[in-house]
């Protein structure tokens, strides 16, 4: 027998252990935004097997399995969930040093149970026999989970045409007490280019999509959006929908952020016009555009009280090979590079100069970032809202071990790491939740290290207040949640 996730995983002195166990481990789970299916949790789906539950969606599983040569068939192909399976346990001995052996055995112990075992070819059918008879049981459902997971509130990833349906019927279920809210996801209305490799191009057939989702837009909301000003009314309209279902963020995604300060009305208008007469814009024109429909919407935002989340770094799509035979976000997306700071100094100051910068997490996929974030953020705080301008939480390739000590140290060192809001899943599996354990034995492990070595004092009141803080109730004074 071979335990590998033991009571003291990644806690590497007696302070660590103490942080984590004493102050961290308890703590109810905010998991601000993730991208759970919510007609999964509405439903109570119960999930047939491990490879249901555990591979599909993975991408970082789907990454390393090309890796290591399986075939399509076996990721994203018609193979049997059986055999899916199989060919995964033949590959994680082979994600040794990689956060997925991590990540794997931490999902097996918790909720499964499964410790005594590394997965393995060998280890493979016992394990998958052992999570699937638990998966039959009703607290292993996509409810059930949750609940075992200590999970309190969910924001889930929203379209702002989506009728919430699926939200509404969580809320009225007054059997069910973990909170799921709905986050504002405006990307399709903001941005015109298509999802192509390599980051895809303004021209007609990008626009033609572009308009479809506008005229879906006018439908839902009741406004026919022919002028900037429509388009402006019927995201307000929605913006309002979400915040009577207790929508309390945005969302936004970037490959690089741009932003200019745009000129005026007439002239913005007589753009959107001409989009939405069919004709394609010049990149200079769409950046313009763009920037006063973001603008609008962190406006939006602040007079709401939400939070504004900007995800930026990711270089979308870049196998046309496999994005013409599978589609988009299946696996092939990495990080990428630009300067965007005075784009980004532009955007924070325009609105911060009209008193309209609304509470901001920006999460960085280029950790060469970091530090300029960091600084930017601080040029923004308002002396008003405690930890207003907040530095994410390592996002995607970086929510690992080191991405997650790097962040944490940028945050020390360039802003105050006791105002941070904790972690997040950004997941679609409901076994994620231990990437918040994860996250908190990693916090422990250096704050305690640092009181190992004298570089913090030795007052555990002190130091694990600052953990509970930074776990739980940080994010519960932060968020406008009812």
């Amino acid at each position: 027998m071979i335990e590998f996730i033991t009571d003291n995983f990644l806690l590497e002195s007696d302070a660590a252990a103490r942080l984590y166990h004493e102050y961290a481990e308890s703590l109810p789970i905010i998991d601000y935004h993730c991208h759970l299916p919510v007609v999964d949790v509405d439903a109570n789906r119960q999930f047939a097997n491990l490879t249901q539950i555990w591979l599909e969606g993975d991408h970082y599983k789907w990454r390393a399995m090309r890796a290591c040569g399986i075939d399509e068939k076996f990721i994203t192909g018609d193979a049997a969930d059986w055999q899916k399976f199989q060919k995964w346990a033949e590959v994680t001995p082979k994600t040794l040093c990689n956060p997925l052996y991590h990540w794997t055995h931490l999902e097996l112990k918790r909720p499964f149970g499964i410790a005594d075992r590394l997965l393995s070819p060998e280890t493979a059918k016992s394990i998958w026999d052992d999570a699937n008879s638990k998966l039959l049981l009703p607290e292993f459902s996509a409810r059930g989970i949750m609940q075992q997971m200590n999970v309190e509130l969910v924001c889930t990833t929203d379209d702002p045409v989506d009728s919430l349906e699926s939200h509404k019927n969580i809320a009225a279920d007054n059997s069910f007490k973990i909170k799921i809210l709905p986050t504002f996801r405006p990307d399709k209305a903001v941005q015109f280019a298509n999802p192509a490799p390599l980051g895809g191009s303004i021209d007609e057939q990008s626009i033609k999509k572009y308009n479809a989702y506008i005229d879906r837009l006018g439908e839902v909301s009741g406004i026919t959006i022919r002028s900037l000003d429509d388009l402006f009314a019927a995201l307000k309209n929605r913006h309002d929908f979400f915040h009577e279902h207790g929508c309390r963020l945005s969302d936004h995604g970037f490959e690089i952020f741009q932003y200019s300060n745009f000129e005026s009305d007439a002239a913005l208008d007589s753009r959107f016009v001409k989009l939405r007469n069919g004709k394609v814009i010049d990149e200079t024109d769409a950046i313009h555009l763009q920037s006063a429909i973001l603008h609008y919407i962190a406006v939006l935002n602040n007079d709401r009280n939400w939070t504004m989340q900007l995800h930026i770094g990711a270089l979308r799509n870049n196998n046309t090979r496999f994005f013409n035979r599978i589609g988009a976000d299946t696996g092939f997306d990495s990080i990428a590079d630009g300067n965007f700071a005075k784009p980004l100094s532009r955007f924070l100051d325009q609105l911060d100069r009209g008193n309209n910068l609304p509470k901001t997490i920006i999460y960085n996929l280029n950790p060469t970032a970091n530090e300029m974030l960091a600084t930017m953020l601080g040029n923004f705080q308002d002396g008003k809202t405690p930890g207003k301008m907040q530095l994410g939480s390592g996002w995607w390739f970086l929510d690992q071990k080191n991405g997650m000590e790097n962040q944490i140290d940028t945050v020390s060192n360039l802003g105050l790491l006791s105002q941070f809001v904790g972690m997040l899943t950004d997941s679609r599996s409901f076994l994620s939740y231990t990437r918040h354990e994860y996250f908190r034995r990693i916090l422990a492990n250096k704050l305690g290290n640092e009181i190992k070595t004298g570089s913090l004092p030795n007052d555990f009141n002190l130091i694990g207040n600052m953990v509970k803080n930074i776990c739980y109730h940080n994010a519960v004074n932060y968020f406008s949640f009812d």
